[in-house]
């Protein structure tokens, strides 16, 4: 039986990702897309060739699950409402710009019992899956790298007006994909010391609670001949690199609403739920918190 799914939010990412991902799933039954701007709505929702919602909680009675693609604070607040009338929940990263929104996300989804998957899209690119999974199996690793640079506000890129986006910077958009795969391997984190360097540029140092440390450096404006995008472990086994071929965010996204439709009816939890999309706020929380005090008092304990 398919999952009967709609979409909030009308954006570039919501339209050629999420819409285009709903509408090509085989165990999925699309039903509508509801967003702020009735203009917008219309266009996707005749574009995928579903139903359009100006009123949500209209959608909401008409759905099983909702997939959520809008700003971070505006997804927490949407994402508890939808948890409340019962719906599953396939949420964008961050799910939150805090520690506590994230924390009503795990609530609302723990009293509703409804299950929840958010879309790190390098955790749903199968070479990366398998990179991870046998990095999980082994033990030794002493720390990692992770460099995620590039630029979002060249002329022809979509996200350059993301007003979110130039708010938070990277430390809030690409800081989570870094994590996804930090944290599986290496396990929480338990202090945080962050640096700001150039525009939005940041470089972060992370205690793990095994003893592990990492280093994520992150950018959202750097030099386009700057730009890179590297995650490796280091450990017993010598310098292990993630697969950094092309990724494909459609076939990544199908893998999502895969892994997402099976732990719906097979019960139990996705470990990209809510409550790990928590744990990375947490950490960014806490960097933020490290980059707001002076130079010399930077680290942070990470507390929920």
């Amino acid at each position: 039986m398919s999952l009967r799914f709609g979409l909030l939010g009308t954006g570039h990412w919501a339209d050629t990702i999420h819409a285009a991902g709903l509408a090509a799933h085989e165990e999925v039954e699309f039903v509508g897309v509801w967003g702020r701007t009735p203009e917008k709505v219309t266009a996707v929702a005749e574009r995928h060739g579903v139903a359009g919602y100006t009123d949500l909680d209209a959608l909401l009675a008409d759905v099983e699950a909702v997939a959520i693609a809008l700003p971070p604070d505006v997804q927490a607040e949407l994402a508890v409402r939808a948890a409340a009338a019962g719906r599953h929940l396939l949420l964008e990263k961050p799910v939150a710009l805090s520690s506590e929104g994230a924390e009503r996300i795990v609530e609302a989804t723990d009293q509703a019992q409804v299950s929840s998957l958010v879309f790190f899209t390098d955790r749903y690119v199968p070479a990366v899956q398998e990179g991870l999974r046998h990095m999980t199996e082994v033990d030794g690793w002493h720390g990692a790298h992770v460099t995620k640079f590039g630029s979002i506000y060249e002329p022809d890129s979509p996200y350059k007006d993301s007003q979110w986006r130039k708010d938070q910077g990277a430390l809030w958009d690409t800081g989570p994909h870094a994590l996804s795969v930090l944290l599986p391997v290496l396990g929480p984190v338990m202090h945080v010391h962050a640096t700001p360097v150039r525009g939005d540029t940041v470089e972060l140092t992370l205690t793990h609670a095994g003893g592990a440390v990492s280093r994520m450096a992150l950018s959202l404006t750097i030099p386009l001949n700057s730009a890179r995008n590297v995650s490796e472990f280091y450990g017993q086994e010598g310098f292990v690199a993630l697969p950094v071929e092309e990724r494909d965010a459609l076939v990544a996204y199908g893998i999502a609403l895969d892994e997402l439709v099976q732990t719906v009816q097979n019960g139990g939890s996705h470990p990209c739920d809510a409550g790990f999309g928590r744990q990375v706020v947490d950490v960014l929380a806490a960097a933020q918190r490290s980059l707001e005090t002076p130079p010399d008092q930077r680290a942070e304990p990470v507390t929920g």
